[in-house]
């Protein structure tokens, strides 16, 4: 028996380090965003700062391990095999549960899924114990700690609100203060600013960092006998006011020399946050094998049966080791530099926090609807009971400088959002996390930033009326990720401890290797996704700002359109032939992949008129005209697909050979004639080549009518199957439509072409 519990430690020893990575994966998001999202300081700078925060955190973590050892269940009420099984059961939840989220790009709580899976373990074990006993099931209560439960349950659920509230607060005053036109504030403006923001980000520094050092309960001259902990906390507020004074007179000296005082802010508040996560949520992925491995020495010292050895020893305070902690320390630094999947994650938040529009990745629903109208209207109400002198000089504030001047690299976005808003976002999540802390209360740092961050947008008026539906959506969905999150936690934890305390050695090892093989397999399917999206013709929008060059850079869009037409139409043509779904299924993907990237051109419009040089109505001409062809041929291969897939899904009769024959020979002809040629022509557009183009496409419509004139005699003189009949001229109808607007664009091409262009097309 002593070996199963010592695989079981190698096996949580193992689970240490992979959850420590998709741990981090995650949790990134917490202390890049505001960074990476104003572009204040260098990605390599970013990365540097926030490592060497991580590595100091991680040393101070030692405090908040008592968490998994007792801060949701009674261990007292528990022998070691039953508290190693809870363990292994949390661990393997918790990577399986964290890779998914980070994954789908979703940012959720390692705090929340930690306490769930605690939670859902200890429950489950515990009704197993109260079974075998015949017990009553209220007595469930003496197992679990409800008060700390209850309290982090709340904490946490609070938070969201608070932070959200207080951020939305926060950045409009700030924004009524300083304006987008901060830099050209006077000194002593901004300076009160840096004052609040650094001393924010100091305090919360020293109190999340100094716990867990080695002269933090150490009592000196100064500190009136209290310790140096005990010390900063009954005096906060003095503690406050003497950090804003030094750092008031740093900042007004760093505007005196000309330096950038945001960016100082900004490196500052990356540190802190990073040093909070380490320090604060280090618990959250080693915790748990932590307090495996000192369970695994007391019991194997105490020389008893796992059954009967009785776990109440967890109730004292153990130190953690401090080569776990630095060893934790530099899988965090590590995780952080090589994760392409904590940068995926940390896109999700600064896309919904981005000034002005950008590729929406959330549908807007209902709900998000009724919230953006019913906000309009108080707004409007608001704006009736405000003076029109005061409303107007509110505004000024909030006008925002222009960005067309904005000197970007090529295919580079602007900053999400400026300085201010990622000093606000950094200094606010600071001062709430250190008051949490001082006052005991647990809190999600992930909640806490994201919320800041949603609010302070919100504030900011960076969700317009063309992306509020939107940002609203996409916060909400990542809200009910959250509680997804607590729930899946709960359940999924249960269901593996109660298979693990049934199934023992065999349990365990087919869970381990069901945990490994998803892991890996999730792994495989987003770098190949990656892979995917560098290697394929996305539909990209035009960046040029003359014709020529618009007309260039619309060549490569035109040729991958019309490749993945030809795949998309071969690929439902072949599934209706087989009655195959997946064939169908894959390409309903495809062109529903293909109609967002041309909705996506089609949005920019405004922007990309707005950007031309001397507002070139030629330029702007072609462009709208292709992207309406682009649209149409969308369409139509959305129609193509959805006829064929509903078909096949509503288990309708297969089409006769006839018809199927004739489809295939269709589908052939566009391969030959159409595709391929389309492609070859678009190298080196000539007159000719567009004469034999519309050529082909009128011999093509002219099989299609041949083909339905056939087959309307057929009905008439044989039985035939309305459903069939229905999806055959349907087909064929949209075909001619496709056929139209491929040619209609191909035509449109040539001519903007052969006006303004001498040199071959950069395919």
């Amino acid at each position: 028996m002593e070996n199963l519990f010592l695989y079981i430690l190698l096996a949580l020893s193992v689970l240490a380090i992979a959850d420590l990575i998709v741990g981090v994966s995650n949790d990134a998001v917490n202390f890049l965003n505001s960074a990476v999202g104003s572009k204040a300081i260098s990605f390599r700078t970013i990365m540097i700062v926030a490592s060497i925060g991580i590595a100091a955190g991680s040393i101070f973590s030692s405090g908040m391990m008592e968490v998994a050892r007792k801060g949701i269940f009674n261990p007292e009420l528990f022998y070691f095999d039953e508290i190693m099984f809870i363990f292994l059961a949390v661990m393997i939840t918790d990577i399986l549960l964290l890779d998914f989220f980070n994954t789908i790009g979703m940012p959720t709580s390692t705090t929340v899924s930690i306490v769930f899976e605690l939670l859902g373990a200890a429950l489950a074990m515990s009704v197993i114990k109260i079974m075998a006993q015949g017990d009553d099931l209220s007595t469930i209560v003496n197992y679990i700690n409800n008060e700390k439960a209850f309290q982090i349950i709340i904490g946490i659920l609070l938070s969201v609100f608070i932070a959200f509230t207080l951020g939305a607060l926060v950045q409009w005053v700030t924004r009524l203060w300083l304006s987008f036109n901060f830099l050209n504030r006077s000194n002593v403006a901004n300076a009160l600013f840096g004052g609040v923001a650094l001393a924010s980000i100091s305090n919360f520094i020293l109190i999340k960092g100094i716990k867990g050092t080695a002269f933090s309960e150490a009592s000196y001259s100064f500190t009136q006998g209290l310790s140096l902990v005990d010390f900063m906390e009954a005096n906060t507020l003095l503690v406050a006011l003497i950090a804003f004074f030094i750092w008031f007179l740093i900042s007004l000296g760093l505007l005196l020399m000309r330096l950038n005082l945001y960016q100082v802010i900004i490196a500052a508040g990356t540190f802190s946050l990073a040093l909070a996560f380490a320090g604060n949520d280090l618990v959250n992925f080693i915790g748990v094998p932590i307090a495996a491995y000192q369970s695994f020495e007391l019991w194997s010292a105490s020389g008893m049966l796992a059954s009967d050895y009785n776990m109440a020893v967890l109730a004292n305070s153990v130190k953690t080791p401090t080569l776990f902690l630095l060893a934790s320390g530099v899988v965090m630094v590590l995780t952080l530099w090589f994760s392409k999947k904590a940068r995926y994650v940390a896109d999700t938040e600064i896309n919904l926090a981005r000034e002005g529009e950008s590729r929406e990745r959330f549908k807007p629903n209902f709900l998000s609807r009724a919230i953006v109208r019913m906000t309009i209207q108080f707004s409007n109400y608001v704006s009736l009971v405000i003076p029109n002198g005061l409303l107007e000089r509110i505004n000024k504030q909030f006008d925002r400088p222009s960005t067309k001047n904005l000197v970007l690299k090529k295919n580079e976005l602007p900053p999400a959002f400026d300085m201010v808003r990622a000093s606000v976002n950094m200094a606010l999540a600071g001062i709430l996390i250190s008051l949490a802390t001082s006052l005991k209360l647990p809190l999600s740092t992930t909640y806490v930033t994201f919320m800041v961050a949603m609010g302070t947008s919100l504030a900011d008026r960076a969700w317009g009326a063309e992306s509020a539906v939107y940002r609203v959506a996409g916060v909400l969905n990542v809200i009910g990720g959250w509680f997804g999150t607590a729930l899946i936690a709960l359940l999924s934890s249960a269901v593996i401890l109660t298979l693990i305390h049934f199934g023992r050695g065999v349990a365990i090892v087919l869970l381990l290797i069901f945990a490994t093989v998803i892991i890996i397999r999730n792994y495989i399917a987003y770098n190949r996704k990656q892979k995917e999206e560098a290697e394929s013709f996305l539909i990209k929008r035009a960046e040029s700002i003359t014709l020529k060059g618009v007309i260039n850079e619309s060549a490569r869009n035109v040729e991958n359109v019309i490749m993945r037409s030809k795949s998309i139409i071969e690929l439902n043509i072949d599934g209706l032939s087989k009655l195959d779904p997946e064939k169908l299924k894959q390409g309903r993907k495809e062109v529903n992949a293909l109609s967002e990237e041309v909705e996506d051109v089609r949005a920019s419009v405004f922007h990309f008129i707005q950007n031309l040089e001397d507002a070139s109505v030629q330029a702007s001409a072609f462009y709208i005209s292709m992207v309406n062809q682009l649209n149409n041929i969308t369409q139509s291969l959305e129609y193509i697909s959805k006829m064929c897939h509903d078909h096949v899904l509503n288990n309708h009769s297969k089409l006769r050979y006839t018809q199927l024959r004739d489809l295939r020979e269709i589908k052939e002809q566009f391969e030959k004639e159409i595709f391929n040629q389309t492609a070859e022509s678009l190298k080196g557009l000539s007159q000719e080549r567009i004469t034999e183009l519309l050529d082909r496409k009128d011999q093509l419509e002219s099989v299609i009518t041949q083909k339905i004139d056939s087959h309307v005699q057929d009905i008439r003189n044989e039985d035939s199957s309305p459903k069939n009949t229905t999806l055959y001229f349907s087909l064929l109808l949209e075909a001619k439509d496709f056929l139209n607007a491929v040619t209609s664009l191909i035509t449109e091409y040539y001519k903007s072409y052969e006006e303004t262009v001498e040199t071959p097309l950069k395919l």
